[in-house]
């Protein structure tokens, strides 16, 4: 399904359309060049969970935290742009974290991907012009959990 996203204002809109959606065990991979708005986008995600505080970039951190309550699920934010192998992520402990929470995963490329999994939304984002000028688009492909529920 493709989404325009002509400013702030719609991002946060399809935002809270996938927050509505969400279920402990999804995951938003979240894919784009730097600077398409996939940060963004997940800021969108959490304040429509209920977060209302600030929403850090999780590129050095590799994952942020959000506990339910007071979000209505539990979430881990994660960039995965930093690391240099999917290996990594059992350092990590990735799957500790995930364990009943959403994931929202920035760079899932970099952790190996989430597409076979039942229960990700790929969400592509591009920017439009050269500069971002026209906004984004927005790209999303489900997994077979999400047949009945895309946004």
């Amino acid at each position: 399904m493709r989404e325009n996203l002509p400013d702030l204002t719609a991002m946060a809109a399809y935002g809270a359309r996938i927050a509505q959606q969400l279920r402990s065990g999804d995951v938003v991979a979240l894919e784009g060049g730097l600077g398409a708005g996939k940060t963004t986008l997940a800021r969108a995600i959490l304040a429509s969970l209920g977060h209302a505080g600030e929403v850090p970039s999780p590129t050095f951190t590799i994952i942020e935290t959000y506990d339910s309550p007071p979000l209505r699920l539990a979430v881990i934010h994660a960039d995965f742009y930093r690391l240099d192998d999917p290996s990594e992520l059992a350092e990590i402990g990735l799957d500790d974290y995930r364990e009943g929470a959403v994931l929202l995963a920035e760079w899932p490329d970099h952790a190996g991907g989430f597409g076979h999994e039942p229960g990700c939304l790929a969400i592509h984002l591009a920017l439009v012009g050269e500069s971002g000028e026209g906004g984004r688009i927005a790209i999303a492909r489900a997994g077979q959990d999400w047949v009945g529920r895309m946004p």
